[in-house]
């Protein structure tokens, strides 16, 4: 019953399409058929040219993240299962929000608020990997994807260590690496289209 609690939160947060409402009501526009028509904070910046827009969408949606996994560790149960599961749907909602017909956004922001409360070593790896990927292609989403990818694999090889520097501690220890890397796959369902991009211009 709890986990069922939990995915419901975090997929109602979630969902939440926080730049549809945001460009909608402040300029008019519906971001789902403008630019790549992503609903998150890189196409919100694109199509508005605003740092404004694109930060703001960037906290929101971070916070949505963030805020499942908060409540749902302090109002459904302290355990760890309960709060990444409200996260992990969180970040389902995010990509395919049932509010505006299952479109969404990639769910990095989201998946990133998250692991603010449950696990820095997962953002701290994430970020990283973008880093280091970016600096070789500069190009956004090579570096989304391929440190997405990574951390799909990272969790089951350092899994100890990674726990370790974690706030919440799985009673089973296999659970942390299977809904980790659940999550980044995930974001790496909202990456296709600009997956076939980059092995278009290879």
């Amino acid at each position: 019953m709890n986990i069922i609690l939990a995915l419901t939160l975090g997929f109602i947060i979630g969902s939440f399409p926080t730049a549809y409402i945001l460009l909608k009501k402040s300029k008019g526009i519906d971001i789902t058929q403008h630019g790549s028509g992503n609903v998150g904070a890189m196409n919100s910046f694109e199509v508005t040219n605003s740092k404004i827009i694109g930060i703001l969408v960037l906290l929101i949606d971070a916070f949505k993240g963030w805020l499942a996994s908060f409540l749902a560790y302090n109002l459904i149960e302290h355990d760890f299962r309960i709060t990444i599961v409200a996260l992990l749907f969180a970040v389902i909602g995010h990509c395919y929000s049932p509010w505006i017909k299952f479109k969404g956004g990639r769910g990095l922001a989201t998946a990133a608020g998250g692991a603010i409360f449950i696990s820095l070593p997962v953002l701290f790896l994430w970020i990283l990997f973008w880093i280091l990927f970016y600096l070789i292609k500069k190009n956004i989403h090579f570096a989304n994807i391929l440190a997405t990818f990574f951390l799909i694999i990272l969790p089951f090889i350092f899994t100890d260590l990674m726990i370790n520097y974690s706030f919440i501690i799985p009673e089973i220890k296999f659970h942390f690496p299977i809904f980790v890397s659940t999550i980044m796959i995930v974001i790496i369902s909202k990456h296709i289209e600009p997956l076939k991009n980059l092995l278009k211009q290879s």
